[in-house]
C-alpha cells in the first residue's frame, strides 16, 4: 500500500474538477492509503451525496495556511473566484513541498503543479497562465512566475480532461499530456425516445460566458423553421451575474414555449434529461463541456459549438457541431427533420473506465520501492 496525496486547491466550488477529485480519492483508496491536501472543503460526505462517491477510506488535511485562506476565500465575489485559483494553488504547493517525503507519489486533480518527487498531474486547463498563447493578465503572470518558475518537473506523468486541453497543455510546457476524459455515469431513464418531449434542455449556470440568451435564440430560429420545440432552462447565477440572470428570467417570460427551472435537485434534473429529447450547448472552447456529456448520458441528442473538449465529447460530428448561432439553428432543424437519435453510447465516460485507467497510471508512476511494498 503506497502513501498517495491528493491535492485540489478548494472543493468549495462543487463542480466538473471536483468531481474528478472526489473521483480519484474514491479510485485510488481501494489499493493505497491516500490523503487528500485542500485548502477549504465542505464535508465530504455532502460532496460524496452530491457526486455519488464514496471516500470514507480517505484522510483529509487542511494545511495551516488554510485555516486562513478559507476565510478569505469565503469573502471573495463569486465572480473573481476563477482568477483566485491560481494563488490557492500557489499556497497549497508551498505547503506540499515542506511535506512532500511524507508520500510515495502526489495526484493532483487541481491542473498543475511544480512539486519534486514523481507525481500524476491532472490538467482541466493550464492554471498559471489563463491564456497560453499571450502573456495574461499581471496576475497570470505573477502566478506562473512564483508557482511554475521551475516548471512542471520532468518525471511527472501529466493527464489531460480533453484533446483541447492536451493542446493548450503542450504549447505551455512542450510536453504532450494523455488524455482522461472525466468521469460521468450513464443516466437511465424509462421514457422511449418516441414518448420524450419534443424540447431543448439548457443546463449550465446563468452567466455570459455560458450564452444562455444566446441558446434561446437558436431555439427560436429552430421554431422559426416550423418545428414546436419547447426549451428548458436549468441552472442558477452568482449574486455577480444577478443582472444577467434577470435578462434571461424575462426572455424566458416573454415565450411560453420557455420554461426556466433554477436549480433542481439531481433526481428532477435526471428526469427532465431522460425526458426530453435534445440538449443545447451554447458556449464555446468548453475544456470539457460537462453539461454536453450529462446529455450523451442521458440518451439525449445533444448539440455544442465546434471548438473546446465538446469535439471529444460528441465525437467531432458534424451532424452535432455548430459555427455560429445561425449554423446551430440550422444544424438542430436538420437532425428534427431527420428524426435523429442519439448516436453514441450513454457509458462512454462511465466511472469505471475512469476508476480503472487512474489506477493504471498511478502504478506505473509510483516509485519502485512504493510498488514492491504495494505488491506485497
Amino acid at each position: 500500500m503506497a502513501r498517495v496525496a491528493v491535492v485540489h486547491n478548494t472543493l468549495d466550488l462543487r463542480g466538473g474538477a471536483d468531481a474528478v477529485c472526489l473521483h480519484a480519492c474514491e479510485a485510488l483508496s481501494q489499493d493505497h492509503d491516500v490523503t487528500l491536501l485542500t485548502l477549504s472543503h465542505p464535508p465530504l460526505s455532502t460532496l460524496d451525496d452530491l457526486f455519488d462517491t464514496d471516500t470514507r477510506g480517505v484522510r483529509v488535511e487542511t494545511p495551516t495556511v488554510g485555516r486562513v485562506s478559507e476565510r478569505l476565500f469565503a469573502a471573495v465575489p463569486p465572480d473573481q473566484v476563477g482568477p483566485q485559483l491560481p494563488f490557492w494553488s500557489l499556497l497549497l504547493q508551498r505547503s506540499l513541498r515542506r511535506r512532500r517525503g511524507e508520500f510515495d507519489l502526489v495526484v493532483s486533480t487541481a491542473n498543475e503543479f511544480a512539486v519534486p518527487g514523481p507525481s500524476v498531474q491532472y490538467v482541466h486547463y493550464p492554471q498559471f497562465r489563463r491564456h497560453v498563447d499571450d502573456e495574461g493578465s499581471v496576475a497570470d503572470r505573477l502566478w506562473s512566475r512564483l508557482a511554475v518558475s521551475e516548471g512542471v518537473p520532468s518525471d511527472a506523468r501529466l493527464l489531460a480532461n480533453s484533446s483541447y486541453t492536451a493542446r493548450a497543455v503542450e504549447r505551455r510546457y512542450g510536453r504532450e499530456p494523455t488524455v482522461l476524459h472525466p468521469p460521468v455515469d450513464p443516466i437511465e431513464g424509462e421514457t422511449a425516445w418516441a414518448d420524450r418531449e419534443d424540447g431543448v434542455v439548457v443546463l449550465g449556470r446563468l452567466a455570459p460566458d455560458k450564452r444562455t440568451l444566446a441558446a434561446l435564440s437558436v431555439v427560436d430560429r429552430v421554431r422559426e423553421r416550423g418545428h414546436d420545440l419547447s426549451v428548458h432552462v436549468v441552472g442558477t447565477a452568482a449574486p455577480a451575474y444577478r443582472e444577467y440572470a434577470q435578462r434571461v428570467e424575462s426572455a424566458v417570460a416573454d415565450r411560453p414555449h420557455a420554461t426556466l427551472h433554477g436549480a433542481v435537485s439531481r433526481d428532477r434534473l435526471e428526469e427532465l434529461l431522460t425526458s426530453t429529447k435534445y440538449g443545447l450547448s451554447a458556449k464555446p472552447g468548453e475544456h470539457f463541456g460537462m453539461a454536453v456529456a450529462e446529455f450523451v448520458a442521458a440518451g439525449m441528442v445533444a448539440f455544442a459549438p465546434d471548438s473546446g473538449g465538446q469535439r471529444d465529447v460528441l465525437d467531432g460530428d458534424p451532424e452535432r457541431l455548430y459555427d455560429s448561432p445561425a449554423d446551430a439553428a440550422a444544424t438542430i432543424a436538420a437532425a428534427v427533420d431527420r428524426g435523429d437519435r442519439p448516436r453514441l453510447r450513454r457509458d462512454r465516460f462511465a466511472r469505471d473506465r475512469f476508476h480503472d485507467r487512474l489506477r493504471a497510471i498511478v502504478e506505473t508512476a509510483l516509485p519502485a520501492a512504493a510498488r514492491r511494498r504495494h505488491t506485497t
